[in-house]
C-alpha cells in the first residue's frame, strides 16, 4: 500500500458518507429494470401465459412505438431462453402474429450468441462458431416474415443488422439493411446501435469510420433523441479495443466532444428516467474511466437503480461491475477532500423514484421472543422494532434514523442484514432476513453471527443449479431441524413469480407467516400487537445496558436528549481555550518535558470532545426519536 494511500483513509472515513449521499443502496440496484407493463408480461411468460405478452406488443405496434417495442421484443426474447413455452404456445395459436414471429426472430439471434458467448473470436471454439452461424442462417426466413407481416416496423432491420454481422456479411448486404431500417425510422436507437457495432475496429471497421457515423447520426437527430449519445458509444469501443491507440491525444477531443453531448441529452432527462438508463450508464462509466470522479458521481445519481447490462457487461458481471465502479467513485472523491474540510452537501432533489417505489424492503423472522431479540441487540447500532410473531418468534425491521435519508454507508451491507448479523451472535437461535423488491425476493440466513446460507429469485431468471439449490436447502433443514430437505429444494429452484415463492419458503420452514404490508410500506410492524422500539445506542452504552438490563426485561429506550445550561458551554469553552494554549506552549518551549505536553494534550482532546458529543447529539435529536409503544 503507498504512503499517500494510508495517509488518505482518514478522509475516506470521514467523507463517504457524504458521497455516497442521494444514491440508492446496492440491493435497490436492479439490472435492466423492465416497466411495469414488462414486468407484468415477464412474469406471465415465465409462467407459461403469452396474453400479457401479446397485449404489450399489441399496443406499440397500433401507436408506432418503435423504440419501447424494440426493447420490449428483446426482453422477451431473452425469456424465452429459459420459459420457450408461452413463445410456442403463441405461435401454435397464432402462426401469422406479427409480434409473435417478431420475438422468434428476436429468439434466433439470442439463442445463436448464446452459443458464441460473448468472448473475442480468438477465444471461440470452432463448434461453436459452425452452431453459431447454423442457427444465424435458420433465423433468416423468420426475420424475413417478421418484416413482411408488419411492413412499417424498423424492429426486424435490427433484428437483421445484428444477423449479418454474426454472419459476416458483407458490407453491401449490411447498407442495405441500414437503408431499409432509415426508410422506417431514420432515428431508431436499436437499429444504430447495431450498425455502430458493425462498423466498430473489432468487427468490420474501423475507429474512424465508428466515429464518423456515431457523430453523423447525432447531428441529424431531433433535440431529445437518445442518438445524442451514440458518439458516447463509439468512445465506450475505442476504449475497450485490444492493442495500443496509434497516439495518446488522437480520439481526446471527439471524446470529450461526445462526453459533452450526452451530458447535455442527461439534463433533459429527469433523475432516475428509465428511458436515458442506458446512455447514462455509457456516461457513468466512460467519466469513470477518465478519472472525473465528480461529473461520474453525478452520472451515478441521475441512474438511481437502473443499471444496464452494457456497458458493464464488458468488464464482468454487469451489475457487480457497475456496483464496484460506483463504489470506487465515491472513495477517490473522499480520498481528494481535506479532512477538515467540511463534507459536501448532497443536491437538493425531491425523493429519488427508488425511495418510492424500489427500494428493498426488508424484515427479519427470529427464532426468540422480542425480549430475547432486543436484549441480543442492544450494540448492533441500529434503530429496531420488534413484534411478536405467535409464541416462540418475532418480526424485526430497522426504524430509520434521523439522519439515515441523507446518509449512506460505504459498506453495501442491507442494514437489517447488519443488524441481525450482531444480534445473533452468540445465540442459539437463527434469524431469517428477507428482501423484496418488484424484480426479485430473496432471504439470507444468519446463525450465530455467520451467514449460513443465501438465495434470490428473480422474474424471468432461469431455475437455480440443481446443486447450489440442494446446498442451500441442507442449510435451511440443518438450522431449523428439519428431516427432509428436498421440498426446499423444490421452492428454491421454482421460477416466475418471485413473492410467491418467498412466502412459501417460509411456510415451509414452519415459520410465521409473513407479516401484513410487507412488500409495500418501509415500516410495517408499527401496528401489529406489542410492537415496540428499541432504540439505538452507542457501543459503550449498549454494552452498559448489557451488563445491567435484567433478563426477561424489555430495555427502555435511552433518555432523551437535554440541552446543557448557558453555564456548562461558558466552562468547557473556557477549559478547551486554556488547555488548549497549554498544550501548544508546553510542546513549543524546549523545557517542558514530553510527559507534561502529552498530559496538556489529552486534557486539551477530552476539553474538545465534550462540547463536540453535545453538539453532535443537539443536531440528532433535533427529530424525535420514534417512540416505543
Amino acid at each position: 500500500m503507498r504512503l499517500t494511500t494510508l495517509f488518505s483513509i482518514p478522509r475516506v472515513l470521514r467523507h463517504s458518507d457524504a458521497t455516497g449521499a442521494g444514491l440508492p443502496p446496492d440491493d435497490a440496484v436492479v439490472l435492466d429494470a423492465p416497466d411495469p407493463s414488462l414486468r407484468v408480461a415477464l412474469a406471465a411468460a415465465a409462467a407459461g401465459d403469452h396474453a400479457p405478452a401479446a397485449e404489450l406488443l399489441a399496443t406499440t405496434r397500433e401507436h408506432a412505438q418503435w423504440e419501447r417495442r424494440d426493447s420490449c421484443v428483446a426482453r422477451l426474447a431473452r425469456a424465452s431462453l429459459h420459459h420457450p413455452g408461452w413463445l410456442d404456445g403463441w405461435l401454435e395459436e397464432s402462426p401469422e402474429n406479427p409480434d409473435a414471429v417478431l420475438v422468434k426472430a428476436d429468439l434466433y439471434v439470442c439463442q445463436a450468441w448464446q452459443i458464441r458467448t460473448g468472448a473475442r473470436a480468438g477465444q471461440v471454439e470452432d463448434d461453436q462458431f459452425r452452431a453459431f452461424h447454423a442457427v444465424l442462417r435458420d433465423a433468416v426466413p423468420v426475420v424475413s416474415a417478421a418484416a413482411e407481416l408488419n411492413p412499417d416496423d424498423p424492429v426486424p432491420w435490427r433484428i437483421a443488422l445484428t444477423q449479418a454481422r454474426g454472419i459476416q456479411a458483407p458490407r453491401e448486404v449490411f447498407d442495405t439493411y441500414l437503408a431499409e431500417a432509415n426508410a422506417r425510422d431514420p432515428h431508431h436507437e436499436g437499429c444504430h446501435v447495431q450498425a455502430l457495432q458493425y462498423l466498430c475496429a473489432k468487427w468490420y471497421g474501423s475507429h474512424e469510420e465508428m466515429f464518423a457515423f456515431a457523430e453523423h447520426a447525432a447531428g441529424q437527430a431531433p433535440p431529445g433523441s437518445r442518438l445524442h449519445a451514440l458518439p458516447l458509444q463509439a468512445v465506450v469501443e475505442y476504449l475497450i479495443a485490444d492493442g495500443d491507440p496509434a497516439g495518446p491525444d488522437l480520439w481526446t477531443a471527439r471524446a470529450e466532444a461526445a462526453v459533452t453531448r450526452a451530458q447535455a441529452l442527461s439534463d433533459c432527462y429527469a433523475p432516475g428516467d428509465r428511458e436515458a438508463a442506458g446512455f447514462r450508464n455509457h456516461l457513468a462509466l466512460v467519466l469513470w474511466s477518465m478519472s472525473r470522479y465528480e461529473d461520474a458521481l453525478a452520472a451515478f445519481r441521475s441512474i438511481g437503480v437502473h443499471a444496464t447490462t452494457f456497458p458493464w457487461t464488458y468488464f464482468g458481471e454487469p451489475r457487480a461491475e457497475f456496483l464496484e465502479a460506483r463504489s470506487d467513485t465515491r472513495v477517490e472523491l473522499a480520498m481528494r477532500i481535506p479532512f477538515f474540510r467540511p463534507s459536501p452537501e448532497p443536491p437538493a432533489t425531491g425523493a429519488p423514484d427508488w425511495e418510492r417505489e424500489l427500494a428493498p424492503r426488508s424484515v427479519a423472522i427470529a427464532s426468540a421472543g422480542p425480549t430475547e431479540v432486543a436484549q441480543a441487540a442492544l450494540i448492533c447500532g441500529h434503530s429496531l422494532r420488534t413484534a411478536p410473531a405467535g409464541s416462540r418468534h418475532t418480526y424485526v425491521e430497522i426504524v430509520p434514523g434521523p439522519a439515515r435519508a441523507r446518509r449512506v454507508p460505504l459498506l453495501p451491507e442491507d442494514p437489517l442484514t447488519s443488524a441481525a448479523d450482531s444480534f445473533t451472535t452468540a445465540e442459539s437461535w437463527p434469524a431469517l432476513v428477507l428482501r423484496r423488491t418488484p424484480e426479485h425476493s430473496g432471504f439470507t440466513l444468519l446463525h450465530q453471527g455467520r451467514k449460513v446460507a443465501h438465495h434470490t429469485w428473480e422474474t424471468a431468471a432461469p431455475a437455480t443449479d440443481h446443486a447450489e439449490a440442494t446446498a442451500v436447502a441442507a442449510a435451511l433443514a440443518r438450522v431449523y431441524g428439519l428431516g427432509d430437505p428436498r421440498p426446499l429444494t423444490h421452492i428454491l429452484r421454482a421460477t416466475g413469480d418471485p413473492a410467491r415463492h418467498q412466502g412459501e419458503l417460509v411456510a415451509a420452514l414452519g415459520l410465521p407467516p409473513l407479516p401484513p404490508g410487507y412488500g409495500g410500506e418501509q415500516e410495517i410492524l408499527t401496528d401489529l400487537p406489542g410492537a415496540r422500539v428499541l432504540a439505538r445506542r452507542s457501543f459503550l452504552a449498549g454494552m452498559r445496558d448489557t451488563l445491567t438490563a435484567k433478563d426477561g426485561v424489555h430495555p427502555e429506550s435511552p433518555a432523551p436528549y437535554e440541552p446543557h445550561p448557558a453555564r456548562w458551554w461558558v466552562l468547557r469553552t473556557a477549559a478547551l481555550v486554556l488547555f488548549t494554549s497549554a498544550a501548544v506552549y508546553a510542546w513549543w518551549t524546549p523545557d517542558i518535558g514530553w510527559f507534561r505536553s502529552t498530559v496538556m494534550t489529552l486534557l486539551a482532546g477530552h476539553s474538545v470532545a465534550a462540547p463536540a458529543r453535545a453538539l453532535r447529539r443537539g443536531r440528532v435529536s433535533s427529530t424525535p426519536p420514534p417512540a416505543a409503544s
